[in-house]
């Protein structure tokens, strides 16, 4: 980072002459604008690797390019890709369906992929159902409308029962986690649980301690017990007397067991008996009896947008590789993005590495220069409405809700977060130069995020 600062210092210097010296790193742009936003950066002395890029989308003309080609991690920034792709592939209404067949006193629970079916959706199925059966012999899980991998390339190991790593699967609810509402107990006794919702699919041990002092004060935790790929749930640490409701959401797994026992619940509460549960791998046989469908794509694309949910990402990436005689995976659906990209907006997919859908992978690297060659097209395309409307804002109930409250929708932009990386990239409607796509990758750094985010604020609203 040292060298970088020196020769950052040394372009500014020569940039109030003539033409910018040819050093050791890509620096290019409007001379003004470089002088600005590299006198900021070196301000900032922060210690990262960057790549920055910001282009007139009017004209084409790149307003400022710092590294723009160097290969780095997205994370949350390639849910622009697949949001991009998604959108083009299965086209902004497309729905996603969840089917119930019933086959004699058999059921299936068929599921489409839908990112955002809940609780309520799965009950309304049931009700759609209790007049015309009393018992079911088998609840049959059928996943075959995508493959049975549940965690991405490159996820990490230890990833644990964190929401972000909620496993993929087209049968899914609830974002595949459990909510546990957590509330103080009485002194020197374990807190209050009550979950959501409220299944046998589920176990939790409760090892907490409420308290009515900070002495030996340990933070609470929920862990599921993800190395034996169980759900059962470990409740450890304190909580204070005075201290008001809390909710944690924690991930499970099996994601098609867990949804199929949700909805066996839901049919005994109605008075409909289930004797088993098993999955199937030949497909579904019967007439339909009831179904949901999801909103319209766009809506969940902007849902995954605003949340960064992660989920979704996986699941458009598979998606979009689904035939009538093939089920959606990731190396397909991968395949496809990556055609969207190198066709439409005429990027290099031989120097992009796409290992997911999300950017939770380490795998996967990509440049701000192609991330903005994807926002230019996108902007100039059929699809620039609706792409923009997927876009989060500050203060809006985001990663950006404490970030860019001032500039409301001039600025409209997708973060990207792991460990040692911060990125932010999206658009900016500045009143001297125009619309603008931008995208900044921060990579390698030791500490929290937010200097780099106050940094990759100072960088944008300055222009």
């Amino acid at each position: 980072m040292v060298k970088l600062k020196l020769l950052l210092i040394f372009f500014i210097s020569f940039n109030f002459f003539c033409t910018p010296p040819q050093i050791g790193f890509e620096n290019s742009g409007n001379s003004s604008i470089i002088s600005q936003i590299n006198k900021i950066i070196i301000e900032s002395g922060l210690d990262a690797t960057f790549s920055i890029k910001i282009l007139e989308l009017t004209n084409g003309n790149t307003l400022y390019s710092l590294n723009s080609k160097k290969l780095l991690m997205p994370a949350s920034n390639n849910k622009i890709y697949t949001c991009a792709a998604a959108i083009h592939y299965l086209g902004k209404g497309y729905q996603f369906e969840t089917h119930i067949v019933k086959n004699s006193n058999n059921l299936y629970i068929i599921g489409g992929g839908d990112p955002d079916l809940t609780i309520m959706d799965l009950d309304s199925l049931a009700e759609a159902i209790k007049n015309k059966m009393s018992k079911v012999d088998t609840l049959f899980i059928d996943e075959n409308f995508m493959d049975s991998l549940n965690y991405g390339n490159g996820w990490m190991w230890d990833e644990g029962s964190w929401s972000y790593a909620a496993p993929v699967g087209p049968l899914t609810v609830n974002k595949n986690c459990v909510d546990f509402y957590i509330t103080p107990g009485a002194k020197n006794k374990p807190v209050q649980v009550k979950t959501f919702p409220e299944t046998e699919f589920i176990k939790y041990k409760n090892h907490s301690k409420t308290k009515n002092d900070t002495v030996d004060f340990k933070k609470i935790k929920i862990e599921r017990d993800w190395p034996e790929r169980s759900n059962l749930f470990m409740i450890s640490g304190n909580v204070l007397d005075t201290a008001s409701a809390d909710t944690f959401q924690r991930n499970i797994f099996d994601p098609g067991l867990f949804t199929a026992t949700v909805f066996k619940e839901q049919l005994e509460n109605k008075g409909i008996s289930v004797k088993n549960i098993f999955k199937t791998k030949n497909g579904s046989s019967g007439s339909l009896i009831a179904k949901h469908k999801s909103d319209s794509l766009l809506l969940s694309a902007k849902n995954m947008m605003y949340e960064s949910y992660n989920l979704a990402a996986e699941l458009f990436t598979k998606a979009i590789s689904v035939k009538d005689t093939v089920h959606g995976d990731w190396p397909s659906g991968l395949k496809l993005i990556k055609a969207f990209l190198a066709d439409s907006a005429a990027i290099d997919t031989s120097k992009l590495k796409l290992a997911d859908g999300s950017g939770v992978s380490r795998y996967t690297l990509t440049s701000t220069d192609q991330i903005v060659k994807l926002l230019s097209y996108m902007y100039n395309s059929k699809y620039s409405k609706d792409f923009l409307l997927t876009f989060p804002y500050g203060g809006t109930k985001t990663s950006l809700k404490k970030r860019l409250i001032k500039t409301e929708n001039q600025i409209i932009a997708k973060t990207g977060h792991l460990s040692g990386t911060s990125n932010l990239s999206g658009y900016i409607f500045s009143k001297k130069h125009g619309p603008l796509a931008f995208s900044i990758l921060m990579n390698g750094f030791i500490g929290k995020p937010k200097p780099y985010q106050k940094l990759q604020d100072k960088i944008i609203t300055s222009l």
